[in-house]
């Protein structure tokens, strides 16, 4: 077996061992995006020689010293370009790393490059990007799930041993589902946003991607905490997230949202949760069905809110200070809308409008009020049902993955994909979504959902599923001639 495609747990002890080293790890890593990437398409930037050169200063053996990973084109990268797929970005070399960034560089972790995603953050399936889509490496011809799709796909495709994503309405967790991987997306304010280009900065929250659960604990434990450059960053102790992996799930209390089981949920998924909630009962947990009443407003909420957002943030992309520039223009004025146009995909431009009108006079209370107080009442439906459960147990995405093209022409189909993991981000809590079966060769996830700052609770019951169930060990079939 390579060593790309063992977890960082296992190559830790490797290291520690001193069986291998961080450049053969390294060396196997880049191999592999050599051999497979042209097909997959994960990689915007591969920074090959810088990584060969860090691997080799490396001992490795501590932490995550040692370990390749690469993060999402939208976490700045000191001297290393950070487009966010967008053309408008396509040259932009950042003066300095986002703090999550300069933690793994902290840790000795050995940067392999930049993932490519949906422009802007603004997808579900990564054909968004403004350079080329991303495939899924269990079906090439379907899609990776977006916006951090080159970072699912690139850990289940063994390029890299884990990923930095970025969630803002289940960025994180519909790819971690679509590439049968884990995606844990934090509570809002865990892990610091300095240094992420903002696309919706209320909902905004960094996260990681990696092979099995005990890896997400040890990459959490690294990101996570207080970061003064970031003034939403809780301050809040970090516990010891890999002493909650006791494969222990007895009497937790795990309630199932009947909504996220209604229409629009493909019924094979549903029978694979099923089995899954069954397997949770059979390890001693209690499972009992439950409401969130307003979970059928939050997609609509989500859209309103979202796009408002964005069109705030984005707007400091006018060609004047960095990034792309009509030089061509006569004006100043006709500067700033030609470089827009010019440089935003159609995607960006259409949550632009979206966010801009909700915003404008005569519409901000009967659209963005009104969604904010809508926000209030999903927030209110998980408080009351984290006052019964431990944790919520749904399906992260209502299908598995489709085809590459099957909804680029139907706007609403795509933003349904994310219709199980928005919720989440307009409550600010924690969610993961991890592997629990199959349709038709296809990954499913499962996302459990916990209380704010509860991600010692997620950790365990999703290991502990992980631990009595053999998904783990199943690969996609990418062949290298």
């Amino acid at each position: 077996m390579s060593l790309c495609s063992l977890t960082v747990h296992e190559l830790v002890t490797l290291l520690q061992r001193r069986e291998v080293s961080p450049l053969e790890i390294a060396t196997s890593c880049l191999q592999r995006i050599e051999a497979v990437d042209a097909r997959v398409r994960a990689f915007l930037t591969v920074t090959a020689e810088q990584a060969l050169e860090h691997a080799r200063a490396i001992e490795g053996g501590r932490g995550l010293a040692g370990i390749p990973a690469a993060v999402k084109d939208n976490l700045c990268t000191r001297g290393v370009r950070t487009t966010c797929a967008s053309r408008i970005l396509e040259n932009f070399v950042p003066p300095y790393d986002a703090t999550v960034v300069a933690r793994l560089v902290q840790a000795q972790v050995v940067s392999l490059g930049k993932l490519n995603m949906d422009e802007f953050a603004m997808g579900s399936s990564t054909e968004n990007s403004a350079f080329f889509p991303t495939r899924n490496p269990w079906d090439l011809e379907r899609v990776p799930g977006g916006s951090s799709g080159g970072s699912a796909a690139a850990v289940a495709a063994d390029e890299v041993i884990f990923a930095l994503g970025s969630d803002t309405g289940g960025s994180i967790r519909q790819p971690a589902a679509f590439c049968g991987v884990v995606g844990m997306k934090p509570t809002y304010g865990r892990v610091s946003r300095f240094g992420l280009v903002a696309f919706a900065s209320s909902l905004d929250q960094v996260g990681c991607l990696t092979k099995d659960v005990t890896d997400c604990a040890m990459v959490l434990q690294v990101i996570s905490g207080f970061d003064p450059m970031d003034s939403t960053s809780a301050r809040m102790e970090v516990p010891d997230y890999t002493a909650a992996l006791t494969g222990e799930v007895k009497g937790m209390k795990i309630g199932v949202p009947r909504e996220y089981f209604g229409e629009g949920v493909d019924g094979a998924v549903k029978e694979v949760l099923q089995r899954a909630l069954q397997q949770f009962e059979a390890l001693g947990a209690v499972v009992e069905e439950t409401s969130l009443p307003h979970t059928e407003y939050a997609l609509p909420a989500y859209y309103i809110l979202a796009p408002a957002e964005a069109s705030s943030n984005l707007a400091r992309f006018d060609g004047v200070r960095y990034g792309l520039r009509d030089e061509t223009a006569d004006n100043l004025l006709d500067m700033y809308g030609s470089t827009r146009a010019r440089g935003f995909g159609p995607e960006v431009k259409r949550r632009i409008m979206l966010g801009t009108y909700a915003l404008s006079s005569g519409y901000y209370d009967a659209y963005y009020l009104k969604a904010m107080r809508v926000r209030r009442l999903v927030k209110e439906d998980f408080d009351r049902a984290f006052a019964r459960y431990d944790v919520l147990v749904t399906p992260t995405a209502p299908t598995v993955a489709f085809r590459l093209n099957e909804k680029v022409d139907d706007v609403l189909a795509m933003y349904m994909s994310d219709i199980a993991t928005i919720p989440v981000n307009l409550a600010g809590i924690p969610a993961v979504s991890i592997p629990c079966g199959f349709v038709q060769g296809l990954p499913v996830g499962m996302q459990v959902m916990g209380r704010p700052f509860g991600e010692a609770d997620l950790l365990r019951a999703a290991y502990a599923f992980e631990q009595h169930t053999g998904i783990r060990a199943l690969k996609p079939g990418l062949e290298v001639a």
